[in-house]
């Protein structure tokens, strides 16, 4: 008689799960011309050690290892991350209106550049350290959007960067209930 082996299963249901935001609209996505300055910065919030590329990944591999045993915190985690993408594809469209590229390299003050990769990512083993690693991504990520809307003199372009600030403190409200 051949034996059977148990069948495995994920036992966290994760439909219906939406994108975590704040409930306000986005602006237009539009920008006054092209300023390749401009989306050099776009670029970096974009795929830079501190972007919506390594917010996405980290809080889907997060989501990844926390399914089976914290299912209230994956699907949270999950929420956010579908924020996160929406995130990316506002910034992939403004750095385009900008005459920039959307190719996973960013464009560094300095004049370098450096391609994304895992390496940016804080993933540390325990739920409790991973809650606080990403609250410290998303304010690293507010501070940075912050440092860019200085620098950028376009009101469409900064009305949605100042929109996506509003989800990032948004999740960062939701990831530090969770925390507590």
């Amino acid at each position: 008689m051949q034996e059977t082996k148990p069948i495995l299963a994920d036992t966290c249901s994760f439909a219906g799960i939406r994108p975590a935001m704040a409930d306000l609209p986005y602006p237009p996505l539009q920008a006054s011309g092209k300023n390749p300055s401009y989306a050099g910065l776009l670029n970096m919030d974009y795929c830079g050690s501190v972007s919506e590329l390594s917010a996405v990944t980290q809080y889907i591999n997060n989501e990844n290892r926390l399914s089976g045993e914290h299912c209230t915190l994956a699907k949270t985690l999950l929420g956010i991350a579908m924020a996160e993408m929406m995130h990316l594809q506002k910034l992939g469209c403004l750095i385009r209106l900008l005459g920039g590229n959307v190719d996973y390299t960013a464009k560094l003050p300095n004049g370098r550049q450096h391609f994304w990769t895992p390496e940016f990512l804080t993933l540390p083993e325990h739920p409790g350290q991973m809650i606080a690693a990403d609250i410290i991504a998303e304010q690293e990520a507010i501070r940075q959007y912050q440092m860019h809307m200085k620098m950028i003199k376009d009101e469409q372009v900064n009305a949605v960067i100042a929109r996506i600030i509003k989800d990032e403190e948004y999740h960062i409200m939701l990831l530090k209930s969770l925390a507590s």
